[in-house]
């Protein structure tokens, strides 16, 4: 059950990404970001519970972790076309992999490490078939935001393995978003209050409540995937890196990026890649 929580949530995690671009023509990061967490936590506010102070500690520091990686990645999105920065952001597996292994002592069979291998081959066939259409968009702050995203993500994946061992995955999901939902409408304060004149404010988009829908039943898959202790973390972040696939074909049938005969060898390694990993696990 947890392998097909993961395509499901990948499937989603592709549309949100591609609306999320989309988004960002009519709102700055901030105001969209704040607006899907608010939005988000009024829907899970039907699961908050009580728990420890120590639990909540814990969301606390997660939900700092998912900030940094949306904020910096969102940031990212404004300066480099999709298709770049859906690329960059399918390595984060890369750490993943390596760091599940070292602190979880997961192990992968054959066809799973073949189906990593190939994954990994594909996206590294992406980012060079892509370098040359990224030059002109490409900025070395884009870039950097996104090494940001990529880390943090990877961390928040890591810790995710380590508290949903003892806490259960709506209670995780309800309040990390509260926090979240805090603590970027804190930070949009301080920015009102210093630089009044520069603050952008809200334009109403259709878009920011689909991007909480699509967010909320992604994390939601992902969580209960993650909480099933037959669950390899490993497997189930490169499925989800896989939506991909889905942000490609939106970059090149929505967004117009162009390029897609060059990058129909990749979305093939990738998908032959997934497939592996789905045998591997059945």
């Amino acid at each position: 059950m947890w392998l097909w929580l993961s395509v499901c949530s990948a499937l989603l995690l592709g549309v949100y990404d591609i609306a999320k671009k989309r988004a960002l023509k009519r709102n700055g990061v901030y105001w969209i970001l704040v607006g899907t967490t608010a939005l988000t936590s009024l829907f899970l506010s039907p699961f908050l519970s009580a728990g420890p102070f120590s639990d909540h500690l814990s969301l606390m520091l997660k939900a700092v972790l998912v900030s940094v990686s949306w904020v910096s990645g969102l940031k990212a999105m404004e300066r480099l076309p999709l298709t770049t920065v859906s690329t960059i952001k399918a390595s984060r597996p890369m750490f993943v992999v390596i760091f599940s292994i070292i602190l979880f002592g997961e192990r992968l069979n054959l066809l799973q490490w073949l189906g990593v291998a190939v994954v990994m081959a594909a996206l590294f066939l992406s980012t060079r078939s892509r370098h040359h259409e990224t030059d002109k968009a490409n900025s070395t702050k884009g870039v950097m935001y996104m090494v940001v995203s990529v880390l943090s993500g990877a961390a928040s994946a890591l810790y995710d393995k380590y508290i949903l061992q003892h806490m259960e995955p709506m209670f995780v999901q309800s309040w990390t978003n509260i926090y979240i939902t805090v603590l970027l409408a804190a930070i949009m304060l301080v920015q009102y209050l210093t630089d009044r004149e520069h603050f952008q404010p809200l334009a109403w988009d259709w878009r920011i409540p689909v991007i909480a829908v699509l967010i909320t039943v992604s994390d939601s898959l992902y969580f209960f995937a993650v909480k099933d202790t037959d669950a390899l973390l490993s497997v189930i972040s490169m499925i989800r890196r896989c939506a991909v696939v889905i942000t490609f074909l939106g970059g090149a049938l929505i967004l117009k990026e162009g390029h897609v005969k060059d990058k129909a060898l990749d979305l093939a390694l990738m998908m032959a890649g997934v497939a592996l990993l789905v045998y591997g696990s059945s």
